[in-house]
């Protein structure tokens, strides 16, 4: 009887763990760039003492979805969309050098470019990139940064840091969020890389989708718990006949 409930337990354990994923997708769907995780499951056997004859259901995570999102026209000069498979370089909290598809970049206060959570964006060498004040800014196809202070010619700034990972390099979502290689080591920039000014990517969520799994899973949560009532009541009814033929 344990068996059953054991796996309903682990299964309720997994489903959970998804509806928590698809509700963080969710309540991301208008969150410029963002990449919509996914996940699976899996069963593992139970290793120990003597033969392994109970396996758990496992939630794990497969990666993120790497359908581009629809790109929007803002006509804003800050903002950027990335082309294909392209990546923008900002600096974490942590100081290591992380990647985001978000381009709502802002000029912070003492003059330094920032995407939309006031983290540093860096240029092809992996430095923070300052502009001049006062100067309307644009942004070029392959990610240049031109600044023009009044009536002055426009005057190369700096060029973000473009990468493109690939099955050799891969990236991972990391705790805050930002994107992180697999390896440890940042990405070299790709100078075949291309951007879209005045533009930005939206979330490459389907809130459809996400609802209809959210009640999918929902409806398989209750039906591990009814699983477990299942074999509480079973367990209780094989006691009591012990008892009675005792």
């Amino acid at each position: 009887m344990d068996r059953m409930i054991y796996t309903a337990m682990t299964g309720a354990n997994a489903t959970a763990y998804r509806q928590q994923l698809l509700a963080n997708n969710l309540a991301n769907a208008s969150t410029p760039g963002f990449r919509a995780e996914l996940a699976t499951f899996r069963a593992v056997p139970v290793r120990g003492d003597g033969t392994s004859s109970r396996v758990f259901a496992l939630e794990a995570t497969a990666g993120h979805s790497e359908v581009q999102g629809p790109v929007n026209q803002t006509g804003r000069s800050l903002d950027v969309a990335a082309r294909d498979n392209t990546w923008f370089a900002v600096q974490g909290l942590d100081g290591t050098e992380a990647y985001t598809r978000g381009g709502a970049f802002e000029v912070s206060a003492d003059g330094a470019l920032v995407n939309a959570h006031g983290l540093p964006v860096l240029d092809d060498g992996g430095s923070p990139i300052s502009v001049p004040a006062n100067a309307q800014l644009s942004f070029g196809a392959d990610g240049t940064l031109t600044a023009r202070v009044g009536d002055q010619a426009p005057t190369r700034v700096a060029k973000l840091k473009l990468v493109t990972p690939s099955d050799e390099k891969k990236i991972h979502r990391s705790e805050d969020g930002l994107f992180r290689p697999v390896q440890g080591e940042p990405l070299d920039a790709d100078p075949n890389a291309r951007v879209m000014g005045g533009a930005l990517e939206g979330s490459n969520v389907n809130p459809i989708e996400a609802m209809v799994g959210m009640i999918a899973v929902s409806r398989q949560y209750e039906m591990q718990m009814r699983m477990i009532q299942n074999g509480e009541t079973n367990d209780k009814t094989a006691a009591q006949l012990l008892n009675m033929n005792g």
